[in-house]
């Protein structure tokens, strides 16, 4: 399959990942459909507006869908190309779903045809791709599946099938789907080679092919490291807390070994990637995933420590209202997925009721799980002017300019360590103040 302008490509699922990479796609000249099961993204993209905060995004999107490069349907049509971006939870027991993957790979059986390759870009446990081969073909036996015996199809061309993650960060997903390199993970070297061509169209940084399991394990594996380090971070904090001592203070000189890097510790650990892909492995190997379950439980953990440790602040200030800034799980973004600042911010308004005042710039209505709860969404300034005790949850950049040093009369708990003139006390409530 030559991967010309003409080439038909179809993007399945436009989420944070799925219609970005449509769009670069269809920006490169080539013909894209982009798929989703709910019309209101459909709509939206096909008005040429976006459903998603992302830098420069809503530009993109206008520009190719007014060029005629991509589209948005319910409905599956041919395609030489079919990119699977769905979602890849877990459940309440950390075990995989891919049940979305599957459903992608029974949406877009009906219309393969011979040469056509299939990419598997979510996020996955090891051995999903070979699992969406087996659906394919199982669904359509009158072709050959790549790693299995020739059948219907005879000697002639046969479906492609290979997994590409994503490796990028919100804020900079369009700059990094271009410039990052890419792993390549064929489940036959030709299937490798297949992607390939077809990633270099609009890739920059370096397309290295494998084998799909090695790719798969690779995702996982890069999350997993992260998650590993902040977990180091978030139990350095509450160590460095229960000494009276600044944990700031001590990363910051720590790092200065030319060998250390010590991470920033949090509320927790939040978004699709880091705080999910780890139980893949856990779930994968449990018996030999020690430390990898480890982190998961402490950074699991952080986010129940810094509850309590707000509640005491709140507690010790019962007239005041409270701000709870930051929603998000990470800064200057909209991405609310598995945020421990939405899930701090939840359980305080299910204790604390009508005090609670949420300070999101990100967001324009509070999540319905909110609701019957008091809470209310206030800007930074009515924040400032209204309450006496302030929740640091995200540090998005407008927070930073809030002046809280020594000289405020507010009382703190800073999670980002965004104020650091906030001096450290053997006192509780104003060690709470420079509480990691």
């Amino acid at each position: 399959m030559p991967i010309e302008h003409d080439t038909r490509v179809a993007v399945i699922g436009l989420g944070y990942i799925g219609l970005p990479t449509a769009a670069l796609i269809a920006r490169s000249g080539m013909k894209v459909l982009g798929v989703d099961v709910t019309p209101h993204v459909v709509e939206t993209v096909n008005s040429g507006r976006v459903h998603i905060e992302e830098v420069d995004l809503d530009g993109l999107v206008q520009g190719v869908v007014a060029r005629g490069t991509l589209r948005a349907s319910l409905e599956i049509e041919p395609a030489d190309v079919f990119v699977i971006a769905v979602p890849t939870p877990v459940s309440e027991n950390h075990a995989p779903d891919i049940s979305f993957v599957l459903a992608a790979a029974r949406t877009i059986a009906p219309v393969l045809a011979a040469g056509n390759v299939v990419i598997l870009e979510s996020t996955s446990p090891v051995g999903t791709t070979e699992a969406v081969r087996d659906a394919l073909q199982a669904l359509r036996p009158d072709l050959r599946m790549p790693g299995t015996a020739a059948n219907g199809a005879g000697n002639g061309p046969d479906i492609s099938i290979a997994y590409c993650p994503e490796r990028v960060l919100p804020g900079r997903i369009l700059i990094e789907l271009v410039n990052n390199d890419r792993c390549i993970g064929g489940i036959t070297p030709r299937c490798a080679r297949k992607a390939l061509t077809f990633y270099r169209r609009f890739v920059r940084g370096e397309c290295i092919t494998t084998n799909a399991r090695a790719a798969e394990m690779v995702k996982l594996v890069e999350n997993s490291y992260r998650d590993v380090n902040i977990a180091f971070a978030n139990e350095l904090s509450v160590i460095a807390d229960t000494m009276g001592i600044d944990v700031w203070e001590v990363i910051r000189l720590a790092n200065r070994h030319p060998r250390v890097n010590i991470l920033q510790p949090g509320p927790g650990v939040g978004g699709h990637c880091i705080a999910v892909d780890p139980w893949f492995l856990v779930h994968g190997d449990p018996t030999n995933s020690r430390i990898i379950r480890t982190a998961r439980e402490v950074n699991l953990a952080k986010t129940d420590y810094v509850v309590e440790q707000a509640s005491r602040l709140i507690d010790d200030h019962p007239g005041a209202q409270v701000a709870c800034l930051g929603l998000a799980f990470k800064p200057n973004i909209d991405d609310f997925r598995e945020s421990p600042a939405l899930e701090v911010a939840q359980r305080l308004a299910k204790r604390y009721g009508a005090r609670i005042r949420l300070v999101e710039p990100y967001a324009q209505a509070l999540p319905a799980t909110f609701d019957g709860t008091g809470a209310t969404l206030i800007d930074i300034d009515d924040a400032i002017e209204t309450c006496g005790v302030f929740v640091a949850l995200v540090d998005h950049d407008v927070f930073k300019s809030v002046p809280l040093d020594e000289r405020s009369d507010k009382a703190v708990y800073d999670t980002r360590g965004m104020w650091p003139d906030q001096p450290a006390s053997a006192t509780p409530h104003m060690a709470l103040r420079r509480a990691g």
